[in-house]
């Protein structure tokens, strides 16, 4: 597929755009790899698209759940821009890979939505744990899954969001593994970004919050454990796709995890401390 297939503007020059645009440009010719670590000092989201009669529904279950759902943009009904986020920023080719959802189940998972845009679909823009992660590495923690080059590991859980309409199911978690002095210092760091996700929700004993098996996650990749290390789970923004799942929704549209919409907005402006 060509660029101006994936709706690039011509007559940019890669190297002279910011890391988000360049980013964004990126996913419009085709790059379709995680996220994590790219454009460093960027917010980074996840994405939930469904139709018009559902979206206040799911305004109010985010609302609801602040923790796994903070919305940092939201779209007009029909409207695939998101001024706040990127001036240029297009919804349906701006991330590296989509999932499409049809009656609760995954049908597609291509790299525009071009063929699926419609008129009375909104977008909802939700922070992501990426944002935190660049606080977490200046502070000299270590991120397994950026060193590994991988996917962040993310599990179902038996926690229970709050319903809204339509809207309910178990919230998802991501890990991240680190010694327990670490771990009490990653708490600290990950409080001052409530924007997206905050503390952590869950330190060590996964089987706690209903998951079976640690190097088994329902979402990403897994990542080893040293034995000098505890798992440390943080509400994570792919929360909406188990709801989406458990609701058998008739139509709609999400990123596919660990592939992101980088923005414009910089994390440091999401730190309340």
């Amino acid at each position: 597929m060509t660029s101006l297939a994936r709706n690039e503007r011509p007559g940019h020059d890669t190297a002279d755009l910011s890391p988000s645009v360049a980013a964004r440009h990126a996913c419009r010719t085709g790059m379709a790899a995680t996220t994590a670590g790219v454009a460093n000092g960027y917010v980074q989201g996840n994405l939930a698209i469904l139709p018009e009669k559902l979206a206040s529904a799911f305004h109010r279950f985010c609302q609801l759940n602040p923790k796994p759902c903070p919305i940092i943009g939201m779209s007009d009904v029909g409207d695939p821009r998101i001024p706040a986020l990127g001036i240029d920023l297009d919804i349906r080719t701006d991330l590296p890979r989509y999932r499409v959802w049809r009656d609760g189940e995954v049908v597609e998972e291509p790299t525009d939505i071009m063929a699926h845009w419609r008129d009375d679909l909104v977008a909802f823009v939700i922070g992501c744990s990426y944002s935190f992660e660049e606080a977490l590495l200046a502070d000299g923690l270590p991120i397994r899954h950026i060193e590994r080059k991988l996917r962040v590991p993310m599990y179902r859980t038996n926690i229970a969001c709050a319903p809204a309409g339509p809207f309910a199911g178990p919230m998802v978690v991501s890990m991240r593994p680190f010694k327990p002095a670490d771990a009490i210092r990653a708490v600290q760091v990950t409080s001052r970004f409530p924007a997206v996700h905050g503390a952590p929700v869950h330190l060590g004993h996964p089987h706690s919050i209903g998951i079976a098996d640690i190097n088994k996650p329902d979402y990403g990749d897994a990542v080893p454990i040293a034995a000098d290390e505890i798992p440390v789970f943080w509400a994570c923004g792919v929360t909406p796709q188990s709801v989406i799942q458990a609701a058998k929704l008739p139509f709609a549209i999400t990123h596919s995890p660990g592939l992101m919409l980088v923005t414009d907005l910089l994390n440091k402006q999401l730190a309340v401390l």
